[in-house]
């Protein structure tokens, strides 16, 4: 087995741990992370040469920092509990999957269904984020500064999505009742999705996710609100031959 590479360096007494994937197996560094329990000291983690590896710090539950230098494969900081994870690079599909609280900073792009089922937490995705960007999403906030591909936010529960670029086709298809937030133009409206009014309560949630987000000269009036008409998922009697 070989030997883990542990930096001590020391930061007002706590301890910062570094993993070289070009030296040990990723099983271990999710178990050396797993293994964390409450009050340890161990709160910085830094994950070197990932070099496009799968499931890199998934089910994570202890309010540490994670850096990973480099880009992931799929599924990165996956059912996240508290942690918050930076990707030095771009992140394969799914990151942030069912992602429960805690932050997930991507600093490059990000793959198809990034952000899915999350149920809590704050995902930001410096750059570009493919097609199906928040697809079930259920009370995570995402905030995306590039572009995002088509069918995001499909079937959307709850949450936020802030996209300061341009949204892909059938936006919000059979969205529940997440709010969704575009800067730019929206290729098209997926069923039951339309445009809503963007009041006041709205501008100051904006504007907060937008600071929680790192995001500067841009401002919440900018941008158009999306959300659902309530049509689908109500049982109108006049259609009852339909069911």
């Amino acid at each position: 087995m070989p030997a883990i590479n542990v930096s001590k360096a020391l930061d007002q007494g706590h301890a910062s741990r570094v993993f070289d994937l070009a030296e040990m197996p990723l099983r271990e560094l999710n178990q050396a992370l797993h293994n964390l329990t409450l009050g340890s000291n161990e709160t910085a983690w830094e994950v070197l040469n990932p070099k496009g590896s799968h499931s890199v710090a998934v089910g994570v539950d202890q309010p540490v920092t994670i850096d990973v230098r480099g880009s992931v494969g799929y599924y990165c900081g996956g059912m996240n509990d508290g942690s918050a994870i930076t990707v030095h690079g771009s992140a394969g599909p799914g990151v942030g999957e069912n992602m429960m609280s805690g932050s997930i900073t991507v600093k490059g792009d990000a793959s198809q269904y990034a952000g899915a089922t999350g149920r809590g937490g704050l995902l930001v995705i410096e750059g570009n984020a493919s097609s199906r960007c928040g697809i079930s999403m259920k009370g995570i906030d995402i905030v995306v500064n590039g572009n995002i591909g088509h069918m995001s936010a499909f079937m959307a529960q709850s949450g936020n999505l802030v996209v300061l670029g341009d949204a892909g086709d059938a936006l919000g298809d059979s969205i529940y009742e997440a709010r969704l937030f575009v800067r730019g133009k929206v290729g098209s409206l997926g069923a039951d999705c339309i445009a809503k009014e963007m009041r006041p309560e709205h501008l100051e949630l904006l504007q907060g996710l937008l600071d929680r987000a790192g995001v500067t000269g841009v401002k919440a009036a900018e941008f158009k609100r999306y959300g659902s008409a309530r049509t689908l998922y109500n049982f109108n009697i006049d259609n009852a031959e339909a069911y």
